[in-house]
């Protein structure tokens, strides 16, 4: 059976919402997507996810949220990463932080799929080693998923190359998120896996990582703190279609998406998730 996912890039508040309400239930039936898997730690304000926009999210059509370095940054959102199996921060954070090692859903056919976030450790706050972790989660999720989809969340695209390396074989697919831009590198890995380094991002793209230049250029020449404010601009959908054999588990097919929202709309972006909480922080 041929299995089609979605993995949908950092969703960047706001704007990045509004265009997956309006066009995601459009892709996915155009498309005859079975799962769709987005990055949400940017969601609610540009910075982390509340409970508000996580059922929003299920709502528009995502069946499984991955989650980054920003996973706490709304504590709110902890009961849901307790209490939901679709929702998972990074696994390789401490064994004593709250949340699950991994996501799961079933598509037709019965065909369950599963996502595991994993973050970087070179330019990103400490961290336990992710191969030992994937290694770990495998050995059990290999008895739970018939389909298995990574986000390693760095900042190094060395990180993420020698990831999905480890990985080839192993499941059926690696995709980089945390830095914004996507990358021109899809393929599927001798092994069978597919991969790209970045998925690029859901929001503004008239933008530097989806925050409004301006205040991001004061603050790089003055070094002194700005607000980075959500930027509204030349919004997109950016990530990826990847289809799958569900019996051999094997990738066959990996395609980069893009999908524009309509200017001509006269959209309101103001935020109903108030302010960015934090300065000079992506």
């Amino acid at each position: 059976m041929k299995i089609k996912v979605l993995c949908i890039g950092d969703i960047v508040g706001r704007p990045g919402r509004h265009i997956l309400s309006q066009h995601l239930a459009t892709v996915v039936k155009d498309r005859n997507i079975d799962c769709v898997i987005a990055n949400a730690e940017n969601a609610a304000g540009g910075s982390g996810l509340t409970p508000q926009i996580y059922e929003k999210l299920m709502r528009y059509g995502v069946n499984l949220i991955v989650l980054g370095d920003h996973a706490y940054r709304k504590r709110e959102i902890i009961p849901i990463l307790e209490s939901q199996r679709n929702i998972v921060r990074p696994a390789n954070l401490s064994p004593y932080s709250a949340g699950r090692d991994y996501a799961l859903y079933e598509a037709s056919g019965g065909i369950r799929i599963a996502a595991v976030s994993l973050i970087g450790r070179i330019f990103m706050k400490p961290a336990d080693c992710p191969y030992a972790k994937i290694d770990s989660v495998l050995s059990r999720l290999n008895h739970e998923a018939d389909i298995i989809f990574i986000d390693m969340h760095a900042e190094a695209t060395s990180e993420k190359n020698a990831m999905g390396y480890y990985l080839d074989g192993k499941v059926s697919c690696v995709f980089g998120t945390h830095t914004h831009v996507m990358t021109a590198d899809e393929k599927i890995l001798p092994g069978g896996t597919a991969y790209i380094t970045d998925l690029g991002m859901t929001g503004s793209h008239d933008s530097v990582l989806g925050r409004k230049k301006e205040s991001v250029i004061k603050s790089f020449r003055t070094q002194m703190p700005f607000s980075f404010d959500i930027a509204t601009e030349d919004v997109r959908i950016s990530g990826i279609e990847v289809t799958v054999d569900s019996r051999t588990k094997k990738a066959e097919k990996i395609e980069r998406i893009q999908i524009s929202e309509d200017n001509s709309e006269n959209i309101n972006y103001d935020s109903d998730d108030g302010k960015p909480e934090y300065y000079n922080s992506f």
